[in-house]
């Protein structure tokens, strides 16, 4: 079965300007139960965040992948 990866985010303004710099804390659900920080320069705390959820659900699935293969 493949499970899709869920997870929520936390966004925190690190340094205002043309392109602000953010600390977007991602947390997955069951099975994936990891928390991630990332530094994401985005125009919005929209996108930072988007950006966060999209960078862990790739790590999630490549984790996934390489459980698998061990």
């Amino acid at each position: 079965m493949n499970e899709r990866v869920l997870a929520s985010a936390i966004v925190d303004l690190l340094e205002d300007g043309p392109m602000p710099v953010w600390s977007v804390e991602v947390w997955g659900e069951p099975p994936f139960c990891y928390r991630r920080t990332y530094t994401i320069e985005a125009k919005t705390d929209n996108n930072a965040a988007q950006e966060g959820i999209d960078r862990f659900v790739r790590e999630m699935e490549s984790l996934r992948a390489v459980n698998k293969e061990g």
